[in-house]
């Protein structure tokens, strides 16, 4: 059991390091928080600094998400069967959101973790992840608005989930519930400026102010 603690304090800390703040001091010196949105995430880091440094942002934050539960398999797992061990991978995957959303090295303001849900879903909902993202896509290229595009394709990720993938691990379809929540949970500002008509679409030219 402290082993299994060990690994989710772990992958909490994984999802805690906080790409796009560090970005932002580190090379243009400012806290994007401060900027845009405000958000500590690789679309606020396109929208006021551009693809530069946004992309490897955006990389980073997928890449800790599939780390914090790939490196699950690293730890000895005697006596365990593959289905409890996949328990201690979703654990891993939440632990990850919550430190991307409330970093511990950043004061606990952080993203919004779309990217870090997209790792998680390489390590664990590789096709589900594939249609998830063309519905991502398709939504934004039609309205522009970052935001509505992740709350339908979180939204539509459990039941791809059920009745496409086939995943049929009890653990993998809560999961999967807790990813659309969890996107609309942090993107519910968002949500309200979209019913309002005050959302900022998305600029495909990207920003670079700096």
């Amino acid at each position: 059991m402290i082993l299994i603690i060990i690994q989710i304090l772990l992958a909490y800390f994984i999802g805690s390091i906080p790409s796009a703040v560090w970005v932002g001091k580190a090379l243009y010196g400012i806290d994007i928080r401060q900027h845009g949105s405000g958000n500590a995430g690789a679309t606020n880091v396109i929208r006021v600094l551009g693809y530069k440094a946004g992309i490897p942002v955006l990389l980073f934050d997928v890449f800790k998400g599939w780390l914090a539960v790939f490196m699950i398999s690293f730890f000895p797992h005697e006596g365990m069967t593959q289905y409890q061990i996949i328990w201690v991978e979703i654990g891993a995957a939440v632990a990850a959101a919550m430190g991307h959303v409330f970093p511990v090295l950043a004061g606990f303001r952080g993203g919004k973790g779309v990217g870090t849900m997209a790792g998680v879903g390489i390590a664990l909902y590789p096709l589900p992840l594939l249609i998830v993202l063309g519905i991502f896509i398709a939504i934004l290229v039609i309205t522009r608005y970052v935001s509505l595009s992740s709350c339908i394709a979180a939204s539509a990720f459990p039941f791809i989930v059920v009745f496409i993938s086939r995943e049929h691990h009890p653990g993998l379809i809560i999961l999967s519930v807790f990813v659309a929540v969890f996107v609309l949970f942090t993107h519910r500002s968002n949500i309200m400026r979209l019913l309002k008509g005050q959302e900022n679409k998305f600029n495909f030219a990207g920003g670079g102010k700096k």
